[in-house]
């Protein structure tokens, strides 16, 4: 969607006033579509479905302010296609400022703990997704004010406070340390009384890039009333020719059911920009049985 200008006078006559003028840009509307056709073994049984994975519709833009710091803003809500008359839920919905000193937002999006996975998590949102089998921590939160630095010499901070809104329970905190530079990406995070009072999560991401082969490594530790319990994840992309994205990924944790193991193969193949099919099959089980479960899926992705 092209995108247009409109000046607005923030007090008396344009002509009198230009230096307290703003230019407001005309919201880009965006979106993914991520639908599955999936043969599904687990704790219902074994059936077939079709499944939506955090389809998105959103709406994002921004507005150049005085002293060279821009307004930015998002509105992003998760559908249904799957569904006859699906629902809306809300997603990354946030107002706020950014310029060479950082960005401040306000409202609802992924802690910096989450967004530290970067591409490391290679089924996410699809059935092998870390949420599923290795972390809790992969959390959207309200209530957030974060601030995120510039990025220097490969380097970026993001710090997310939580208000609980009770003046009985704690606020939360999750801060982030990456490094991205060139082929190499690296980054701590620690949440606290996040997931809530209590709970404390450290992850440690490494990813890296060599010709057509990507490989990424996560760890994570959850502290829960003097509890310590880890999990990890490892994961291989490698590109062919032709638009075909091989990728596999394993990972065993204690964080979500003793004894979890996980493990997803499949294939992406490029349709055109934004636009891929892919197909995916993942193993999941835990010790004690409370997760045994297989899916097998073939579908289709468009962004816009």
């Amino acid at each position: 969607m092209k995108k247009h200008a409109l000046w607005l006078a923030l007090a008396a006559p344009l002509t009198a006033q230009a230096a307290d003028t703003i230019e407001i840009q005309m919201p880009d509307f965006y979106g993914k579509l991520n639908l599955t056709v999936q043969a599904n073994d687990d704790s219902k049984g074994d059936y077939t479905e079709v499944s939506s994975n955090a389809s998105r519709l959103g709406l994002k833009g921004k507005g150049q302010l005085k002293h060279g710091i821009e307004a930015i803003y998002q509105v992003e809500y998760q559908t249904t296609p799957d569904t006859k008359g699906g629902d809306f839920s809300q997603r990354n919905t946030f107002i706020g400022l950014q310029g060479d000193a950082g960005q401040l937002i306000i409202g609802t999006f992924d802690t910096p703990l989450k967004k530290l996975q970067n591409k490391v998590d290679q089924f996410n949102d699809l059935e092998g997704d870390i949420k599923s089998a290795i972390t809790n921590s992969d959390n959207r939160m309200g209530d957030s004010v974060m601030y995120t630095s510039p990025r220097l010499v490969g380097l970026q901070l993001a710090v997310d406070y939580i208000s609980s809104e009770d003046p009985d329970v704690n606020d939360g905190t999750s801060v982030a340390l990456n490094y991205n530079h060139g082929p190499v990406y690296v980054g701590v995070a620690r949440d606290t009384d996040v997931e809530a009072e209590g709970i404390d999560a450290t992850r440690v991401v490494a990813q890296a890039k060599l010709a057509g082969l990507q490989v990424g490594a996560l760890w994570e530790q959850q502290e829960a009333d003097d509890i310590e319990a880890d999990g990890w994840v490892a994961s291989l992309a490698y590109k062919l020719d032709g638009g075909v994205a091989l990728k596999a990924q394993y990972g065993q944790s204690d964080i979500v059911a003793e004894g979890m193991t996980t493990y997803s193969v499949g294939a992406d193949y490029s349709l055109g920009k934004g636009a891929k099919a892919k197909l995916f099959y993942t193993d999941e089980s835990a010790d004690d049985d409370s997760k045994d479960a297989s899916y097998a899926g073939l579908g289709l992705e468009y962004k816009f």
